[in-house]
């Protein structure tokens, strides 16, 4: 895990990240106590919740969907590091640059997409089988997210390639300036 990753941060920033995590947090609490009443109630009681099945679908894609561009800012993305070991250290900026730039590119063509859907779903009144709760409000939460987490990786490719040119000291938690990563710095 990296060391800080508030570190150096704004407050807005900062702000963004806590309440998009406090509300991630409380989607997954909100679905640890339907399926813990759901079970309890199906084997002691012999009756579970109605639509907990449902419930619990919205609330898993709000959770990661919410979570979302705080792992974008963060980048803690999944990632294969097999040519970290042997990528010079002093371009760590234009690879970081590179691929958060590719990802932005990506994110920003699929942002519309989803809005596309979401007004559609609206307009056809797309609702859940069984609670028919309308699904354009998830869809265009997921639409708004992937657009936050493309500006994001914009702005952090951006912080890389100020990095690069020596404007600012670390473009973001996998800077290879010095004293941003501890466990390189003892080895040099």
């Amino acid at each position: 895990m990296l060391s800080d990753p508030s570190a150096g941060e704004s407050i807005g920033t900062r702000v963004l990240q806590y309440t998009l995590e406090g509300a991630a947090g409380i989607a997954l609490l909100a679905m640890m106590l339907i399926t813990a009443v759901d079970v309890t109630g199906r084997y002691f009681f012999g009756m579970s919740i109605m639509g907990s099945v449902e419930l619990i679908q919205l609330l898993l894609a709000s959770v990661v969907f919410l979570a979302f561009p705080v792992v974008c800012w963060r980048e803690e993305h999944v990632t294969i590091d097999l040519l970290d070991p042997i990528f010079p250290r002093a371009l760590v900026w234009l690879r970081q640059a590179t691929m958060n730039a590719l990802c932005a590119a990506a994110l920003w063509v699929m942002a519309p997409t989803i809005w596309a859907l979401a007004e559609r779903a609206f307009d056809w009144n797309d609702t859940t089988q069984f609670l028919e709760i309308p699904l354009g409000y998830l869809i265009a939460l997921i639409a708004v997210m992937t657009a936050v987490s493309a500006a994001l990786a914009t702005l952090r490719s951006l912080l890389y390639l100020l990095e690069g040119v020596g404007i600012v000291r670390a473009g973001g938690p996998l800077s290879a300036a010095p004293g941003t990563d501890p466990e390189r710095d003892t080895n040099d």
